[in-house]
């Protein structure tokens, strides 16, 4: 009954519009008076869920990547982009794709993605005769990057929902390899639909052009440099890198760019603020809610249930990649990490697979679920900057999506796409 009151009020509550994080307090706190405990219990497995010292990383991550988005990074980024692979048919296309791959790698949020380089791409694309449906749909998709491709803030939340036994650094590289792939991926998939509609190949500028651009990027790329790179040699923690990465951010769009004036900087501290805001109370109510989920022992019922419909592990992954999908479509990200994660887990180490490459097909997956109806906050966000209505977009999208299916496939079965660069600090 308990878990039926669980569920029951918070599904009610997300038809409602309350926003998942209070969504999931409520059921919560609801829940407890239930089974007899004081209301108080609540909010104190909301604040030892958020007390936790690697979460301090995210704030930093969160305002480097603002710093970026408003200090005019992204600019840089999309003409060293265009230099080096815009001469390709439908070559604004993959300008797009591995524009997102390098901002993905610094600002590590698919919403900022879209924000910083949709609003300079998606206009010129329309311009030189892309439809606009096409141009989101390579916008939005590939904006997914900035999720899997290190640093990532999505990794920390994942880390600790998991427990806190996961190596943030073998995560970042874990990233790296998936990122690029699903890149790869879409790349094809837009470059067959250029040769398709015929759209034009922009003028190849010459090597000059590249090195130049280049230059000008390397500053902005030296900001995930930092952040992984520190990490990764035990200079830094997390959360000390997070800083220093933000640190740079601040002097390089202020005193090397001079792109960052104060009105862009308040709105970069105001804007980290509310997101880091969001992600802390979101962490906390989880916390509460993952605990009754426990308490009712979900993940071991759901694991029995599972395995006695087969015990095979490409089915069992299977259906473990099609429950995330449907729920990517209908819940926020980082709300379904803290709450999907400590279920699966479990059934996915029974079966012998790495948790840190269950890391990276999870957030893939739920990536995948950014671009989706009718929670889809990556398609709201790039059909308002294409100026476009979602169902337009919706009826072109899914070859992008197979792109990214087949590279998700591909993270889930075959273990080296993700533990190859990570077996390396072993």
């Amino acid at each position: 009954m308990g878990l039926g009151i669980l569920l029951g009020i918070f599904a009610g509550c997300v038809v409602l519009g309350i926003p998942v994080a209070f969504a999931m307090g409520i059921a919560a706190a609801v829940t407890f008076w239930y089974e007899g405990f004081p209301l108080l219990i609540t909010f104190q497995r909301s604040i030892s869920g958020i007390s936790v010292f690697s979460l301090l990383a995210i704030p930093f991550f969160v305002f480097a990547g603002e710093l970026m988005l408003h200090g005019g990074i992204a600019k840089r980024l999309v003409k060293f982009a265009s230099a080096l692979v815009g001469h390709v048919r439908g070559g604004l296309a993959s300008v797009n794709i591995f524009s997102s791959m390098l901002f993905g790698g610094i600002s590590g949020s698919a919403v900022a993605d879209i924000s910083a380089l949709g609003s300079i791409l998606v206009p010129v694309m329309k311009e030189r005769g892309y439809r606009p449906d096409y141009a989101v749909n390579v916008t939005v998709t590939s904006s997914i990057a900035g999720i899997v491709i290190p640093p990532s803030h999505n990794m920390i939340i994942f880390a600790v929902a998991a427990g806190g036994g996961i190596s943030i650094s073998k995560l970042f590289l874990a990233g790296v390899v998936p990122g690029i792939l699903m890149c790869v991926c879409l790349a094809v998939a837009a470059y067959v639909i250029a040769v398709k509609h015929k759209y034009p190949a922009e003028p190849f500028p010459g090597w000059g052009a590249v090195v130049s651009t280049s230059v000008a990027a390397v500053p902005g790329l030296i900001t995930a440099v930092i952040i992984v790179g520190g990490v990764l040699s035990g200079v830094f923690t997390v959360t000390e890198s997070g800083a220093f990465g933000a640190i740079y951010a601040l002097l390089l769009t202020v005193f090397v760019y001079r792109s960052l004036d104060w009105k862009a900087f308040k709105t970069a501290v105001v804007s980290a603020v509310r997101t880091t805001a969001m992600v802390m109370v979101l962490i906390g109510f989880a916390s509460s809610f993952a605990y009754l989920l426990a308490l009712y022992q979900v993940p071991t019922k759901l694991s029995s249930f599972m395995l006695g419909i087969s015990e095979e592990k490409i089915y069992v992954l299977l259906m473990i990649n099609l429950m995330l999908l449907v729920l990517g479509m209908i819940m926020d990200m980082a709300a379904l990490i803290l709450i999907c994660t400590p279920i699966f887990l479990p059934i996915v180490k029974d079966l012998g697979m790495d948790p840190t490459q269950f890391g990276i097909m999870l957030l893939v997956n739920l990536g995948l679920g950014l671009c989706t109806p009718p929670v889809g906050s990556c398609l709201f966000v790039g059909c308002a900057v294409g100026k476009i209505k979602m169902e337009e977009t919706l009826k072109t999208i899914w070859p992008f999506y197979l792109a990214i299916l087949a590279a998700l496939i591909l993270i889930t079965y075959v273990p080296a796409v993700s533990l190859y660069l990570p077996s390396l600090l072993d």
